[in-house]
C-alpha cells in the first residue's frame, strides 16, 4: 500500500470525476467548467439547501420545479411566503424554507442580487452553516474551502483508516480532508470527493476495487472498509401521540390553521390539533359531535416518531373560529400540506 502522503490524491480524484461526475441539473460538469462555463451562484446555494439532510433523488424535481417558477433569486425573493411553502411541502425541514425566502430577499436587498463570493460573508445568511457556506464558496465560485458532508467524512474516515466514532471525530476528518483540498479547481474538487463517496465509497458494500483511490485507501488494506466511520450509538427516538381535527363544510370548505412561524412546520398549513406528548388532551377547535376515523397517521420526525389519532365533523360556522381559517375547496390544494398533514387529509379522504 502507498501512502496517502506519497500520492495526489486530490489529482487522481479529479481525472476519475472528469470522465464520471454524476450529471444533475444544478451543476456545470467538468468539460463545462473548463471551457469557461461558470456555475450560477443562484442555483448552487438552492441546490444546497434542498439537499440538506436529503438525497439527490428526492431534490431533483424542486429543484426544476423551483428554477422553472423563479428563475432568479430577485424572482425568489419576491414570492409569496405561501407560495414558496407549498412549493416546499414534502421535502420536510421547514425551517428551510423559511430561511431561504430570507436569504434570497437579503442577497436582493443588501448585495444587489449577487451572492457574495466568500465563506465569511456567506456565513452571515440565514440558513447557510458552516457546510453551506463551504460547498457554496467552492463550487460556486473556485475558493479551496473544506467541504465535509457524510460523503466527505466516510472517505476520509476509510481513506485513513481512523476508528473514532463521529461526530467525535469530525475536527480530525475535517483536518484531513482539508489537506487534500487543491488550489488548483478546488470546486470541482469538492464534487468529485461527494460523489466518489454517493456512487463508489457507499455506506454499505463499497465497491473498492474500481475505486481510484483504492491503492492509498489505508482501511482497504487493513480490510476495515465496511467498519467506517465508526458511530457513537443513537439514542432510541421517543414516540409522541396527538389529536387532529378536520372539519368540512356543506360547501366543501375546510377548516385549517397557520402554525406558528417557529416551531416545527412552522408557517405551514395544517390542521387544527392537541399538543404532540406522550399523554395530550383532547383539543377541538369547536364543539361537535366530533367522529374518530378507523386508523391512525404515523409520521417520523427527526427527532421522534408521531401517531396521530383523526377526528372529523361537520363544519356548521360561516365565520372561522379565532386564529383559523376558513378555505374554499376550489382553493385548497392537498400539495400545500406537510407531509404528515397530507398523510391525516389522505386517511379522512379515503374514510
Amino acid at each position: 500500500m502507498r501512502d496517502c502522503n506519497e500520492l495526489d490524491v486530490s489529482d487522481a480524484l479529479l481525472a476519475w470525476y472528469d470522465r464520471h461526475a454524476r450529471e444533475m441539473p444544478w451543476r456545470i460538469g467538468p468539460a463545462d467548467r473548463a471551457a469557461g462555463v461558470l456555475p450560477d451562484p443562484y442555483r448552487v446555494w438552492l441546490s444546497e439547501v434542498m439537499l440538506q439532510q436529503t438525497t439527490v433523488a428526492a431534490v431533483r424535481d424542486y429543484f426544476v420545479r423551483f428554477t422553472s417558477r423563479w428563475p432568479t433569486v430577485d424572482a425568489l425573493a419576491a414570492a409569496a411566503d405561501e407560495q414558496v411553502m407549498g412549493e416546499w411541502a414534502g421535502l420536510g425541514y421547514y425551517a428551510r424554507a423559511r430561511n431561504l425566502l430570507k436569504c434570497a430577499r437579503i442577497v436582493t436587498s443588501d448585495h444587489g442580487g449577487q451572492f457574495p463570493d466568500s465563506y465569511d460573508a456567506l456565513l452571515q445568511l440565514p440558513g447557510i452553516g458552516p457546510y453551506t457556506a463551504a460547498a457554496i464558496a467552492a463550487i460556486a465560485f473556485d475558493r479551496p474551502e473544506t467541504v465535509l458532508d457524510g460523503n466527505v467524512e466516510r472517505v476520509m474516515a476509510r481513506l485513513y483508516d481512523i476508528h473514532d466514532p463521529l461526530p467525535g471525530s469530525k475536527p480530525a476528518l475535517k483536518s484531513k480532508a482539508a489537506a487534500l483540498t487543491p488550489q488548483s479547481r478546488p470546486g470541482d474538487y469538492a464534487q468529485a470527493v461527494m460523489d466518489l463517496g454517493a456512487t463508489i465509497c457507499t455506506p454499505k458494500s463499497p465497491a473498492c476495487g474500481i475505486c481510484p483511490l483504492c491503492q492509498p485507501c489505508r482501511a482497504r488494506a487493513a480490510g476495515t472498509q465496511a467498519d467506517l466511520p465508526a458511530k457513537t450509538p443513537k439514542k432510541p427516538k421517543p414516540t409522541r401521540h396527538g389529536h387532529i381535527y378536520i372539519a368540512q363544510r356543506k360547501d366543501g370548505a375546510l377548516l385549517l390553521e397557520r402554525r406558528p412561524e417557529k416551531g416545527l412546520l412552522g408557517g405551514m398549513l395544517g390542521w387544527p390539533g392537541s399538543d404532540w406528548s406522550e399523554t395530550p388532551a383532547e383539543n377541538p377547535p369547536f364543539p361537535a359531535q366530533w367522529r374518530e376515523i378507523p386508523g391512525e397517521v404515523r409520521h417520523t420526525f427527526t427527532h421522534f416518531h408521531l401517531i396521530l389519532r383523526l377526528w372529523t365533523a361537520e363544519l356548521p360556522h360561516r365565520e372561522a373560529p379565532t386564529g383559523l381559517t376558513i378555505m374554499d375547496k376550489h382553493q385548497f390544494r392537498p400539495g400545500d400540506l406537510p407531509t404528515v398533514m397530507r398523510k391525516a387529509f389522505d386517511l379522512w379522504r379515503g374514510q
